[in-house]
Order: structure tokens, then sequence, then C-alpha cells
């Protein structure tokens, strides 16, 4: 697949996803796009993309043959709903995560993927917020219950344990870089996830998503 890019040789995005910031990073010599807790971001160029990661979950996905793929950065409302088989569905909180996933597949597949040759990975969910120690957990049951109501599997990730994570994606190899996150110089992670909860917990989304 071709890529297009602007005069100073920045790679431009697909329809719907400018408003995505992206820099050029010096450490991997390549474009990169940050992505916020409830974002996600596609891309078929040779460039990066890189999230924080506390409680939330990540999944990077791509179709291995048609070099296009991205990553999303969500996390589930507060619910006292199990997730397990077919009941991933049932509650708001499950729609809100098959939103996020749904979201980042569809427009995979509307660009040019294909769903049976897809490659996913996981990461996150990582116990970091005092006093809501389930809420990676969940999360992570979650992201491993839709896989697998929707018949596919990760062949990779990095999920749990009680730090956060650095997660640099590059979509066209598959490539992923980690960094554990040991220590906490500031409480920015966390403030940031409180914040998008706080959120997500107000006007979790409603209603489902169809696949292509």
């Amino acid at each position: 697949m071709s890529s297009s890019y602007r005069e100073n040789n920045e790679p431009l995005s697909l329809a719907g996803f400018s408003h995505i910031k992206r820099y050029w990073d010096k450490l991997h010599d390549t474009y990169t796009a940050k992505i916020l807790p409830g974002q996600y971001y596609v891309t078929r160029n040779e460039e990066a993309i890189v999230t924080v990661l506390g409680s939330c979950i990540s999944a990077c996905i791509r179709d291995k043959s048609a070099g296009i793929g991205g990553m999303n950065h969500f996390m589930l409302p507060m619910t006292n709903v199990e997730f397990s088989g077919k009941n991933v569905r049932l509650s708001e909180a499950a729609r809100y995560g098959n939103y996020a996933m749904e979201m980042l597949i569809n427009d995979i597949l509307k660009n040019g993927g294909d769903k049976r040759n897809l490659e996913i990975k996981l990461f996150g969910g990582g116990k970091i917020i005092a006093n809501m120690t389930d809420v990676g957990e969940r999360n992570i049951e979650f992201a491993l219950s839709y896989l697998k109501s929707e018949g596919l599997t990760s062949v990779a990730s990095d999920i749990g344990n009680s730090f956060p994570r650095k997660v640099y994606y590059f979509p066209l190899t598959g490539k992923v870089k980690i960094k554990r996150l040991r220590s906490l110089h500031n409480n920015t992670i966390i403030e940031r996830e409180k914040v998008y909860m706080d959120d997500i917990n107000k006007a979790p989304v409603s209603g489902e998503i169809d696949l292509f």
C-alpha cells in the first residue's frame, strides 16, 4: 500500500484521525501518534503509535497482509456485572468495551483489512489506582472475553501486575516496545485515568456496533 506525505515528509493521517497528535520521535526515527485514554488511531503509514497505560488496556491490532493497523486505549465503566462467555455484551460496561474494540477493528477493515488476517496483542491492566485494585483485572477479563466471543486470539500480551507501561506499536511490522514504569515520579497517569473513569461513568456508551 502506498502512503501520502506532507511537504515536511509527515505522513498524512487516514480520514477521521487528523485530531490525533503526532510528533517526530528521534529515538525511533519515525513519526509517532500519541493516543490518550478513550482514543484510538489507525494507520497504513510507516509510523509508530504510543500511549501510557495504567489500569487501562490497549489492543494493538493489524492486518498482516494489508499493511494497516492501529491501537486503542480504553477502560470500562465501573459495574458489578461479571464478564464471562456470552454475557460480555449484556452490561453498559460491556457495550462500552465493545465500542472501544469494534471502532478500532471497523476502521482497520474499512481501510482494506480482513478479519481473517488480524494479529492482536494486548497490554496494560495494571493495578495502580489505590482502593480500586480490581479495575485493571476487570479490563483484562473483558478484553480476553471479547476476543473469545469474536473468535479472535491474542498472539502476545503484557497485562496485569502493579506497574504502568509505556507502549510503542509499529503497525506495519507488528513490533511492540514496552517500557515498564517501575516508579511514578508524579501522579499524571493516575489523575488522567481518574478523570477518564469519571467521564465514562457519567455517560457510558450504549448500543451495539456491527462488525463488517
